[in-house]
């Protein structure tokens, strides 16, 4: 992920203590180079402390904002003391980046309430806020009113914030590559491109006839086609695969590479069953694992929708997601849900993962057709999960957060026995409001992040499972 930048407002307000600006901004600045997040800022040189104030200052702000428009990722407004809170809005809507917006407040010392030291910081946040509501300004706010900037629940509010902005500038434009048909039998996999366009997402199609085409004229010999083949069998023990699959999946992999660097694709979704088995001779499963787990995610059964919410929680996290079905219960137990697929999760969420054949295509074409997944049972730990959909005519998801646990269970392909709170509550939403039966899923705890995201900074309807 590239370095953050933020555009840093500085509230004062004249009549309340200028050291305090003048200390608080020192401090901002250093939380933020601390968090390796680059600032863009006025200087004491051009305003007084470097703050916003005035009509002038916020002129100032705005022209220097402008002037680094394709850089600022989101803005930070910090208050050292009460503020000027028209002056901040003025300076946001001269601004006009249309990226997110964080308020924090300093906190005041109950020892130090006189006027030389007093920062009412905790009152300028709910003027600045009632403000940018009247500017039709979104805006996001820190867990707990007042932060202190050397803390560390600080630190984290910057880093969820970061990855609010990588969420909301990833999606705007973001480029989504569907290879092959929808399975005929998978209605739940149809979605619209048009609405998807709406909101700057594009799909780029292609056809699995061209993959398997130009897959054919690669010479087993050729470098890029061995390289492709070093890299499967490092990837995950493959021992008991055949040499003949292992080069039609390189081959394979080589082509959907050529293309993903072609058409600048963010995440793909495959036809990966039964056409590719059938009438190439490999489950493409592992070649998508590899994918997710080089930040390239990959869905299947041409569930474009699924690897955006995918490239979602990457964009959030820095890290592998994966797709799996919300597939079985887990026998009385009420909080539990067995997640599985085939599967083609990334390596990094299995114990002990290692390649072998699609199970189910098998009973169909045979094992010797369908080999090329990668199986193992997912690590315990918390995880987020969440899809995205089409949901009242808009674009619309649900996010929440779990556990993978260590219960007892006996399956193949890529599973884990999850607990989540509520989730009768969770599955009776999913299907009232006709959601499919893919969820994506990433390691950690980042929901809040989602939520805010996509509800906040794109207007979709959220539900926030908590």
């Amino acid at each position: 992920m590239r370095q953050a930048t933020f555009g840093v407002i500085v509230g004062n307000r004249g009549c309340f203590p200028g050291h305090l600006c003048e200390s608080g901004r020192s401090q901002i600045l250093k939380a933020l180079e601390e968090a390796e997040i680059k600032a863009i800022t006025l200087s004491p040189e051009e305003t007084a402390y470097g703050s916003v104030e005035s009509f002038e200052d916020a002129r100032r702000c705005a022209e220097l904002f402008d002037a680094h428009r394709k850089q600022i990722d989101g803005i930070l407004i910090t208050l050292p003391n009460f503020g000027d809170e028209r002056a901040i809005s003025d300076a946001l809507r001269m601004a006009n980046l249309n990226v997110p917006v964080l308020v924090h407040a300093f906190p005041d010392d109950p020892d130090k309430m006189g006027p030389e030291e007093r920062r009412d910081s905790f009152c300028g946040k709910i003027s600045v806020c009632n403000n940018l509501r009247q500017y039709g300004i979104r805006f996001s706010l820190t867990q707990k009113h007042t932060l202190a900037p050397s803390s560390p629940e600080f630190r984290q509010e910057l880093q969820s914030f970061a990855a609010v902005c990588r969420v909301v500038r990833g999606l705007r434009g973001a480029r989504i590559g569907a290879l092959g048909a929808r399975p005929a039998k998978f209605n739940t996999m149809r979605y619209n491109e048009k609405l998807l366009e709406r909101h700057g997402i594009s799909v780029e199609p292609l056809d699995l006839s061209e993959v398997f085409g130009q897959a054919e004229r690669l010479s087993d010999a050729e470098p890029a086609v061995q390289a492709k083949l070093a890299e499967l069998k490092a990837y995950v023990p493959a021992e008991d695969v055949p040499e003949t699959p292992l080069v039609k999946m390189a081959k394979f992999s080589v082509v959907v590479e050529r293309w993903i660097e072609s058409q600048s694709l963010v995440a793909v979704a495959l036809q990966c069953w039964n056409s590719i088995e059938t009438y190439f001779g490999i489950a493409p499963c592992a070649v998508m694992s590899m994918l997710s787990q080089r930040l390239l995610p990959s869905a299947c059964e041409v569930d474009v929708l699924g690897a955006l919410t995918m490239y979602v929680l990457q964009l959030a996290t820095g890290t592998p997601s994966a797709l799996v079905d919300w597939n079985n219960n887990y026998g009385d137990a009420l909080d539990k849900v067995v997640l599985f697929h085939c599967s083609n999760l990334p390596r990094s969420f299995l114990q002990s993962p290692c390649m072998s054949y699609q199970a189910i295509a098998a009973r169909d074409v045979g094992r010797e057709q369908a080999y090329g997944t990668v199986i193992g049972r997912i690590k315990p730990g918390s995880f987020t999960f969440a899809r995205i959909s089409e949901i009242y005519g808009n674009l619309g998801a649900y996010v929440g957060e779990g556990e993978f646990i260590d219960d007892r269970l006996t399956s193949f392909g890529g599973y884990g026995i999850a607990r989540i709170m509520k989730l009768q509550q969770l599955l009776r939403y999913i299907c009232e409001s006709g959601f499919e039966h893919h969820v994506a899923i990433t390691q950690g705890n980042i929901s809040r992040v989602v939520a805010e995201a996509l509800g906040r900074y794109l207007g979709w309807h959220v539900y926030h499972h908590i």
